[in-house]
């Protein structure tokens, strides 16, 4: 059993499954609840589940991983002889999983680094992709670390959203509280900056934003080699037709993924959302 580093995440990455398989890569997940019902992000139809029940308004909350699961993964990658363990996880501005990793990590069999990302979805899934390359190519935790905090540092992640509703009853929307005076005459394009989402533009119609969204796209990734995601929330159309467009648009698009966002992030975005992430190589 030769040792190594192995990578840990949260649900919130959005990795494919096969980029999980392929990577060797432990998800541990955090919990959406619905009303009295409590769902794993990740389990089939809880992203779906969530979109419904806030259609309906129904209560939906959200919940960190307690220590002990993160606890039981980094067991796991020392019974299955790693010598350390990197653990990546979404902004601790937008929630305490982070926290979490840190409680477990000091008492972990091996040595453990905890990272905050400051990024969530696939914004927080390329840089733990590089952190597992970096590990696979022989490298330390050291360079497991730089290569995912490179990552991070060149990433952008935007995204639109038909209502500030869900944002703001889930106290996400940071800087974006100046918005809430004229959200129902505005369509809002959000970003990630500094672990935290805030107001990037205000846009007068859904169908106006999205052609600002797929603009800042590609100004973002220029000439650049560069992996896109496009996530959404109940609006698969929407989300192909904008990665059609990018495709055509993006000169250095390397790798393009398409995907609904998990319960999580649906929980405190609602419907209808689409984003992008943009991630330079």
């Amino acid at each position: 059993m030769s040792a190594h580093v192995a990578i840990v995440t949260d649900s919130t990455a959005y990795l494919p499954q096969e980029a999980l398989t392929r990577h060797h890569i432990t998800v541990v997940p955090l919990t959406v609840i619905l009303g009295a019902e409590a769902l794993e992000e990740g389990t089939e139809g809880s992203a779906r589940s969530v979109a419904a029940a806030l259609q309906r308004r129904r209560p939906v909350t959200t919940s960190r991983p307690g220590p002990e699961r993160f606890a039981a993964a980094y067991r796991g990658a020392a019974d299955a002889g790693a010598s350390a363990v990197v653990s990546l996880h979404l902004s601790a501005e937008i929630s305490g999983t982070y926290d979490a990793a840190c409680v477990a990590a000091e008492s972990a069999p091996v040595p453990v680094r905890v990272v905050d990302t400051g990024m969530v979805a696939m914004a927080l899934g390329f840089p733990v992709l590089a952190a597992a390359e970096a590990a696979e190519s022989g490298g330390t935790v050291d360079d497991a670390v730089a290569a995912a905090e490179k990552r991070a540092a060149g990433t952008s992640a935007y995204f639109y959203v038909d209502t500030l509703d869900y944002l703001r009853r889930g106290g996400r929307i940071g800087a974006a509280q100046a918005l809430l005076g004229s959200a129902l005459a505005v369509k809002p394009l959000l970003q990630l900056a500094e672990g935290r989402i805030q107001l990037l533009e205000k846009v007068r119609t859904a169908s106006r934003a999205i052609a600002r969204l797929e603009e800042i796209v590609a100004e973002r990734a220029g000439q650049a080699t560069v992996d896109i995601a496009v996530h959404h929330l109940a609006a698969a159309d929407r989300a192909e037709a904008l990665a059609e467009r990018l495709r055509a648009r993006v000169p250095g698009l390397a790798d393009l993924h398409v995907s609904e966002v998990g319960a999580v992030i649906g929980a405190h975005t609602g419907p209808g959302l689409l984003g992008a992430v943009v991630s330079p190589r």
